[in-house]
């Protein structure tokens, strides 16, 4: 998958908002919490997210795959180039990330995200 196709893919689960933060990091967030980021200049492959606890240390194993910066201990994981990873496999782990997020917020927001469906 190539990085554009997943921003694109990023954007497209409900109630997604994208923004720059700390000047440099193009943040995908739902009801306010973040569920995946990248580099906003676009310069670079790489692409971050939030993972289940027990697959933080499989993929982090993985080859292209690290730890992500500042955010591990939240367990998240970094690919490095997001070309290396097939188009599914992308999906389904950017997908589980918004899930992951999805889930913790509140029953109010899970509601108001879901009607602007």
């Amino acid at each position: 998958m190539n990085l554009n196709k997943a921003k694109t893919f990023c954007r497209s689960l409900p109630g997604t908002i994208e923004s720059v933060k700390w000047g440099e990091v193009l943040v995908f967030t739902v009801g306010e919490k973040m569920f995946a980021c990248t580099d906003a200049d676009g310069e670079s492959n790489r692409i971050s997210f939030k993972v289940e606890d027990e697959r933080f240390l499989e993929l982090s194993d993985r080859p292209g795959f690290v730890p992500a910066p500042y955010l591990a201990r939240a367990k998240w994981v970094m690919i490095d180039d997001v070309k290396t990873v097939a188009e599914d496999e992308a999906k389904a782990l950017l997908r589980r990330s918004y899930e992951l997020v999805f889930a913790k917020l509140s029953k109010k927001m899970q509601r108001e995200i879901g009607e602007q469906v």
